[in-house]
């Protein structure tokens, strides 16, 4: 054991971790959550302290020797390694200060073992004066934050450049396909299968783009701002430094926030990242829910649809196989959007120059980004690529329904349209049966104005012999 103390007086520490006094009362006084930090927001963590570091020994005001032992230590974290040592909760009072610290009591262990020297011997490196050197929580945590949510972002929107791509495979291959449009649950004009997915190509290329938008704000940050955003014990050269640092290490242009007073007290750009989080999650609730109904059945529902058959789906009912893929999105969009509404309210309840609510905006945010990201992922590799359309269902819908008579008004007008949609409901005949049988319409004519052309890219087709 080794004995470390802080102001409130001395704790008991096992020698082998690298985390200190401050760590260890924030894990004792925050048992919430039950969840630890997120590996990417550890590694942002390193990454800030590093570049920290490189701008204080550019400054000349850290030694050289300390600040490339704190340089090497928190590069070993962007690596990905003394994550276990990071054991603080997700959620905890004091606005980040607690991971903060964990960080800095976790680096400054590790630099002191790289220059040979015992765990706890902070008069040489000290997490506040050293790692924490030119620092408050309150320009490290929110700077984390970007840094993280950018990293995040990311893998996000790649994931959803796949789903892009390969609903466009998918209304490439389905094109051809008539079936029923719906409005209102009900049966409408005719659309093809294609067009249906090439909508959700669209609304998900709007989820990039919005997230792009939302994301390039990540990018300006407030170092230097310190306490309250006046840069005390901060030196304007340090300010210029530790952002070239940043970018350096990130591969990002990162810059300083216009305003410093304004970065730190408000967070509504976190706010704007996760309502784009949220539009998407809702676009995508949307495209699962059709992928359900389309593929209700498969027998006694509307059976368009063949969706990949992913594991059996009763305990009781032998052979039943469910949607659990497109059930999964609309669970994880409920989540999404429920963590917005948590972030809104964090956001909201900022007071003068914090806001103390940005552990639980991180744990929100980083939550939907990382989730949002796996389910996409889920339903590209799991469900879309193997989606099988069902040509005859579709084809027998057609056949059977009366809407499409809509596309008979500019052949024969809409009074006799409607005496015709009347009759085929009353007596189940079909509508080509009734517009032949009255001789309204011959069978080439209707051959045409019913084919998938015609029907979903009007006037095409028509009139060639309708002039």
């Amino acid at each position: 054991m080794r004995i470390e103390h802080d102001f409130l007086g001395e704790i008991q520490i096992q020698d082998e971790v690298y985390y200190g006094v401050q760590t260890t009362r924030a894990l004792e006084n925050f048992i919430i959550t039950g969840h630890r930090m997120n590996t990417d927001f550890i590694a942002s963590f390193g990454i800030v302290k590093a570049a920290a570091a490189k701008a204080n020994m550019r400054t000349g005001r850290m030694p050289i020797k300390i600040g490339n032992a704190i340089v090497q230590a928190a590069q070993e974290i962007i690596e990905g390694k003394l994550h276990d040592q990071f054991i603080v909760d997700c959620i905890q009072g004091g606005a980040g200060t607690s991971m903060n610290m964990n960080a800095n009591e976790v680096i400054a262990n590790r630099a002191l073992e790289i220059l040979g020297e015992a765990k706890g011997n902070y008069a040489l490196i000290s997490p506040n004066n050293h790692v924490n050197m030119a620092q408050s929580t309150n320009d490290v945590m929110p700077t984390a934050m970007r840094i993280c949510t950018i990293t995040k972002a990311k893998k996000l929107i790649a994931a959803l450049e796949d789903m892009a791509a390969a609903f466009t495979v998918k209304g490439d291959s389905f094109n051809h396909i008539l079936k029923m449009g719906r409005t209102h649950l009900q049966d409408a004009v005719p659309i093809t299968l294609g067009q249906e997915f090439y909508a959700y190509v669209e609304a998900t290329k709007r989820a990039i783009k919005r997230i792009r938008e939302n994301v390039k704000n990540m990018h300006f940050v407030n170092m230097g701002a310190t306490a309250v955003g006046t840069g005390l014990n901060a030196e304007p050269e340090y300010i210029a430094f530790v952002i070239e640092e940043l970018s350096r290490l990130t591969g990002e242009e990162i810059h300083s926030a216009a305003n410093l007073v304004d970065a730190t007290q408000n967070t509504d750009q976190i706010a704007e990242i996760s309502s784009a989080l949220k539009v998407t999650a809702l676009a995508f609730c949307k495209i699962a829910s059709d992928l359900r109904l389309m593929s209700s059945g498969p027998r006694c529902g509307l059976g368009e649809l063949s969706l990949p058959a992913r594991q059996p789906g009763s305990s009781i009912m032998p052979g039943k196989v469910n949607p659990v893929i497109p059930e999964v999105v609309n669970q994880v969009a409920y989540q999404v959007i429920g963590n917005d509404l948590v972030i809104s309210l964090a956001v909201e309840n900022g007071q003068f120059e914090l806001n103390v609510m940005e552990p639980v905006m991180a744990y929100n945010l980083f939550n939907s980004l990382t989730i949002l990201t796996n389910v996409v992922n889920t339903l590209n590799h799991k469900c879309v690529k193997d989606i099988e359309a069902n040509e005859e269902r579709c084809r027998e819908m057609i056949d059977k329904s009366v809407g499409i008579v809509t596309a008979l008004l500019p052949h024969i007008g809409y009074e006799q349209s409607s005496a015709i949609a009347k009759e085929a409901l009353k007596t189940g005949a079909s509508v080509k049966e009734l517009v032949i049988s009255k001789g309204l319409l011959t069978a080439a004519q209707l051959e045409i104005i019913l084919s998938p052309s015609e029907m979903t890219q009007p006037g095409i087709a028509g009139k060639q012999f309708l002039k």
